[in-house]
């Protein structure tokens, strides 16, 4: 059986959450981290940098660099491990136990195309 569907939002709690495709263009390590990554992520834009809990869940967390995923932009910026992380990889899988994968476009879109 599956998870609980969460409780309802109405639309304008989804329409706060920015949500865009971006490149990741590297994946570094988080010194000290047993479990963070550092993408450094092209958004067209703009570039950021997003720490990500891949490190045990890949043999080589390098294999995601030149991908196109979702990311959250407009989380509060988050130090974890003395790093400031600004903003949020969307995957797949993670919350039900599985190995996560990326939520990436169909095809390749212009990065900082917005989702939703």
């Amino acid at each position: 059986m599956g998870a609980p569907v969460k409780d309802r939002v109405d639309i304008d709690a989804v329409a706060a959450v920015d949500i865009r495709v971006g490149t990741i263009v590297a994946v570094g390590d988080v010194p000290g981290s047993s479990k963070l990554v550092r993408l450094q992520v092209d958004f067209g834009d703009f570039r950021r940098t997003i720490l990500a809990g891949m490190k045990k869940e890949r043999e080589d967390p390098r294999e995601v660099e030149g991908r196109q995923a979702l990311f959250v932009v407009n989380l509060a910026p988050r130090a974890m491990a003395g790093i400031v992380s600004e903003g949020m990889l969307f995957d797949i899988g993670y919350e039900d136990g599985i190995t996560p994968v990326l939520a990436v476009p169909e095809k390749t879109v212009p990065n900082g195309v917005r989702a939703g």
